[in-house]
């Protein structure tokens, strides 16, 4: 089970953080010193799930270059400046024993198209997915416990956060009613912290128009095969700057309720 692979979507633009992501993609605005991505991955490594896909889109050479320098970055070591000698490594950082693949998945994809593009590098017949912007003290193994034992094709984190979002409507842990946007109800929302079959690749295809929210959810809703993983403790997206900052306030005051590393 702890095979199990993390898929992390990566891609898109963040609009509402323009001051900062003119310059880089919205999962790599840091919060404490390192960027959002690195935290979720921290996260999960955090219960033994060690093995990410990423799919990128916007300023995808950013978080490349980030992970490709990180060893060096974060380790101490001798060069020999000749021309053939590699680096000899005298440390490792704790993020030594993660593997990450790296997968452009185009710049203006859905989600959807993005997951899809993914299918060959997912090994693992069930694999998480989470959105790069987010972060939570879900119980990762509960969840994953929780989506093993019911045996339907996805499972999602409901959470409770402010009224902007959409919500979902659940009965007995069944997702009744899947809408991303309105608000027409006071009801949990989606959190962002998936687990899912491989089964549901099916329901996919690469056309970059190919949703995942609008189309595949809403299906599965309707073939009774979504349940909720209802979490009842922290959760904060980063969809702007005022959200950035309170992370940020959360990390100096040593606050910060999904540093569990």
């Amino acid at each position: 089970m702890k095979e199990m692979d993390v898929v992390i979507l990566c891609g898109g633009k963040g609009t509402r953080l323009s001051e900062e992501t003119i310059m880089k993609p919205k999962p790599m605005v840091e919060i404490g010193g390192k960027p959002i991505l690195w935290h979720i991955m921290k996260y999960y490594s955090s219960f033994g799930y060690n093995r990410f896909i990423l799919a990128l889109g916007y300023k995808a050479d950013y978080i490349k270059e980030f992970f490709y320098n990180y060893k060096v970055v974060n380790s101490d070591f001798t060069l020999d400046m000749k021309p053939d000698s590699e680096p000899v490594f005298h440390s490792s950082s704790d993020e030594s024993n993660w593997e990450i693949t790296f997968i452009d998945t185009g710049l203006d994809t859905l989600k959807g198209g993005r997951i899809k593009r993914l299918e060959k590098h997912i090994k693992s017949e069930n694999f998480h997915l989470t959105y790069g912007d987010g972060v939570s003290s879900v119980d990762i193994q509960g969840l994953v416990n929780y989506h093993m034992k019911h045996g339907k094709k996805a499972t999602v984190t409901a959470v409770r956060p402010p009224s902007r979002f959409g919500e979902m409507l659940i009965n007995d842990d069944d997702v009744d009613v899947f809408d991303e946007k309105s608000q027409m109800h006071t009801g949990y929302i989606n959190g962002g912290f998936f687990v899912l079959n491989k089964s549901i690749l099916d329901y996919l295809d690469e056309d970059e128009k190919c949703d995942f929210e609008f189309g595949l959810l809403q299906q599965i809703v309707k073939e009774k095969q979504l349940k909720a993983f209802k979490h009842h403790g922290f959760w904060q997206c980063m969809d702007n700057v005022r959200e950035r900052d309170f992370l940020n306030k959360l990390i100096d005051e040593d606050k910060a309720p999904w540093m569990n590393w």
